[in-house]
């Protein structure tokens, strides 16, 4: 981990499970306890991250960004300008606010933490395990040295790719993050149909979990692309090939693609109801 960051303090706003996974990480990687503080409005959860991993719990969020040089803004969106508003006037130049807040765009951001170096963040579910995917948009995109504190702030939780504006931050956000809710849609399915043919339900989600994690694995080690892997384990005539068939006639792609769009419907209404 970069020398800089286990020098820095570095501040949560909030204390849920996102805060949780990247404290985790966080002292995993070499950062002590001693410079993590976190802030929560309810007060059971902060406590059990204090006795879980010795971190410093502060009483205000005024105290916290006095305090700390990083900032991290882990509450719920709905929750986040209102927390905000009290403190704007405490950001400056000097410190980083990185926001995992949905729905509250970049230049939203800017109005409330005026003078300070922003990163919107999104991680998915799996980040919780050090498997995620994570995206990340700058508001000052030749800000090398955050970019780099951003990625090292994240490199536990899995991959980290950085977009260039919001359209790309929106796209990563309902691939990735909604997507996991639209794969466990499709896992519970599989099990379904499994369990419909004698077999327990353990072994049943066995059976799909390993389906889905071996197809994944062997998808990331080959050389070839998905397209290149599906056509060597589908003969012509084949069984594979009678299913793909009827996967295709029925338009599960165009079925996907709605799912997409009505996703990044929904998250431009949450935005504009986020006041």
């Amino acid at each position: 981990m970069n020398p800089y960051l286990k020098s820095q303090k570095i501040g949560f706003l909030g204390a849920g499970n996102m805060a949780q996974a990247m404290i985790k990480g966080l002292i995993e990687g070499g950062i002590s306890a001693k410079n993590i503080f976190a802030t929560n409005r309810s007060q059971g959860k902060l406590q059990k991250l204090v006795e879980t991993y010795q971190i410093n719990a502060l009483g205000s969020n005024e105290e916290l960004i006095d305090k700390c040089d990083i900032i991290i803004l882990a509450v719920k969106p709905q929750d986040l300008l209102l927390a905000l508003e009290p403190v704007t006037r405490a950001f400056d130049e000097h410190k980083i606010v990185v926001s995992v807040a949905a729905g509250i765009r970049m230049e939203k951001l800017e109005r409330y933490i005026q003078g300070a170096r922003l990163a919107r963040v999104m991680p998915n579910t799996p980040s919780l395990i050090g498997r995620g995917v994570i995206g990340y948009l700058l508001n000052d995109d030749e800000d090398n040295a955050l970019e780099s504190t951003v990625e090292d702030l994240f490199a536990p939780l899995g991959r980290i790719i950085k977009v260039t504006d919001e359209d790309q931050f929106e796209a990563l956000m309902i691939s990735c993050s909604s997507g996991t809710g639209f794969v466990f849609e499709m896992m519970m399915y599989w099990q379904d149909w499994i369990e419909e043919h004698g077999f327990s339900v353990e072994e049943a989600r066995v059976m799909t979990i390993e389906t889905f994690v071996g197809a994944s694995l062997l998808a990331a080690q080959a050389r070839e692309g998905v397209e290149d892997l599906q056509a060597r384990v589908t003969s012509k005539k084949g069984v594979t090939a009678a299913g793909l068939q009827s996967m295709r006639e029925l338009e599960i792609e165009r079925a996907l693609r709605i799912s997409f769009e009505k996703a990044a419907m929904r998250n431009k209404e949450m935005a504009r109801e986020i006041k």
